[in-house]
């Protein structure tokens, strides 16, 4: 059915579960619902869509894998050179590894075969193709997982709730 976003206690987002694993932290008293999506599992009993923990959850932070699956969510699986979606897709790096260009999080990019054979080895400025969006070190897993919910229309409530929207 379902998901719902769990929230800590200071409204950071945990994680994403299901509903019947949200509604039982509800009846346990270790959650309270945040926000509904208008549907009722029972006659007073709202369908939950985010909840926040009543008692703060201390998280360890992990670091992202730097692999291509994560870096082809990061760009949201489109070129960042000319905006193209679909098959095709490879890493480029920023500034060419032969000129000493790292394997990083702010060096690699999706760029499309055409745009890839197009700047070469060269930098973007240098091949006359401006990056769409600067490259970074993404937020968390969490926040592909939850972004791609937003955009598909099944929990735009969501929104308020995750950074870098």
């Amino acid at each position: 059915m379902s998901k719902v976003l769990v929230l800590n206690a200071s409204y950071e987002p945990l994680n994403i579960t299901g509903w019947r694993r949200a509604v039982i932290l509800m009846l346990k008293g270790k959650a309270e619902q945040v926000e509904h999506n208008g549907k009722y599992l029972a006659k007073d009993f709202p369908l939950p869509t985010v909840i926040r923990l009543r008692h703060y959850v201390t998280v360890p932070y992990r670091e992202i894998p730097l692999t291509r699956r994560n870096v082809l969510n990061r760009d949201n699986h489109s070129c960042q050179y000319c905006g193209h979606k679909g098959d095709g897709l490879t890493l480029d790096h920023v500034i060419p590894r032969s000129r000493g260009g790292p394997d990083t999080w702010e060096n690699l990019i999706t760029a499309c075969m055409r745009c890839n054979v197009k700047k070469g080895n060269r930098t973007p400025k240098e091949a006359n193709l401006p990056l769409y969006t600067q490259p970074r070190r993404p937020y968390s897993s969490l926040h592909y997982e939850a972004v791609t919910h937003i955009n598909n229309g099944s929990h735009a409530e969501w929104r308020k709730y995750i950074i870098g929207i």
